[in-house]
């Protein structure tokens, strides 16, 4: 007897926006990745406490200069992902997000905050946006209280990642700001 191939069908950025407006994913939970609707874990109360506060602090840090987003879906063409980032440091003004969520090229860089995520955002979420192209993205493992940098983007993934527990880091888009890491767990 042969085995049967199964293949999943793949959504389009626009696919998915068909669903959101026609309300089939009102009681979900779920963002796009790679042409795949993926469930999206519940935040438990620190991820919830420490991203927030950490987007308070951005805010602090770069004042006028970026707007910092929170949880909000960000539109990645060349994956076909629009993803829900925990934090989103993009360009100015704010008013071009009335149109259309941030692109590429509108990001400066991205963070998520990981315990149950963890996989995920270390290997789905690092290649996605490393293919989109997203100059640096920064991953919070919470569990071990560590800042991973990925930097220096391709098609096959990032080409520079750094393991940071303490000091402080300068974002490559605003390299007069010194962002400390453990404001980041705190």
């Amino acid at each position: 007897m042969t085995q049967a191939s199964v293949s999943t069908a793949k959504w389009t950025i626009e696919d998915y926006h068909r669903m959101i407006d026609a309300g089939i994913l009102d009681d979900r939970h779920v963002e796009l990745l790679n042409g795949e609707i993926v469930e999206m874990s519940p935040e438990g109360i620190p991820h919830a406490s420490f991203s927030s506060d950490a987007a308070d602090y951005l805010r602090s840090l770069l004042s006028n200069r970026a707007k910092i987003r929170e949880a909000k879906p960000i539109t990645l063409p060349p994956t076909d992902s629009e993803p829900e980032p925990d934090i989103a440091i993009v360009r100015l003004p704010n008013s071009i997000y009335h149109a259309h969520h941030p692109y590429p090229e509108d990001i400066f860089w991205l963070i998520e905050y990981s315990d149950s995520s963890l996989r995920k955002d270390l290997e789905v979420k690092t290649q996605t946006y490393a293919v989109a192209g997203i100059r640096e993205y920064w991953v919070i493992n919470l569990k071990s209280k560590e800042l991973i940098v990925f930097r220096s983007p391709s098609e096959t993934g990032y080409q520079s990642e750094q393991t940071i527990t303490s000091g402080s880091i300068n974002p490559l888009s605003f390299q007069d700001v010194s962002v400390s890491v453990r404001q980041l767990f705190s």
